[in-house]
């Protein structure tokens, strides 16, 4: 009898320990260092505290007018809310690549949107964000976690409605 009662306690301890064991919850963003196109990096550490897009795209892409147009709709209504916008390109800075462009290019397509454009040219951030396809959203909680990832964009959806459904389940 006392056998079946220590089994039993064990058990219930370990089921308990499993359930608040961090794997439950969120992941953490890994670290990153993003250039701008038109400022000083964005990294990790400086949008702490922070709710955080990454829009990861690339100029060819027919989508990017839809996502960009998005991004610069969301940065304007969440601007007070405590939630940071960007879009990252991540075509390639060297000159040599098919997938090349250069950061005046970006310059004005950040213009044209009214919208802060990063770069990660070897896609070494996006990877590590779970990113596996063009375009691709990212958000990141204000505890630096990944809070959801998305691939594609329906053209005929709208793309800031669908990010602002996830923003608001996040704030």
């Amino acid at each position: 009898m006392l056998s079946r009662i220590c089994k039993v306690s064990i058990f219930g301890a370990l089921l308990i320990a499993l359930m608040s064991a961090p794997s439950f919850a969120q992941p953490q963003a890994p670290e990153f260092s993003l250039r701008a196109v038109d400022g000083p990096a964005v990294t990790s550490e400086s949008l702490r505290g922070e709710v955080v897009v990454l829009a990861f795209g690339a100029s060819w892409l027919p989508l990017t007018r839809i996502q960009m147009e998005g991004l610069k709709k969301l940065a304007d209504q969440y601007a007070s809310r405590g939630v940071a916008v960007y879009w990252v390109s991540t075509e390639s800075e060297s000159a040599k690549s098919k997938n090349f462009v250069a950061d005046d290019e970006l310059q004005q397509l950040a213009r044209k949107y009214k919208i802060s454009v990063l770069r990660d040219p070897e896609g070494t951030i996006s990877k590590r964000l779970g990113v596996d396809q063009l375009p691709a959203t990212v958000i990141i909680n204000k505890q630096g976690q990944v809070a959801t990832t998305f691939g594609g964009l329906d053209p005929s959806a709208d793309f800031a409605k669908q990010v602002a459904e996830r923003l608001d389940k996040i704030l």
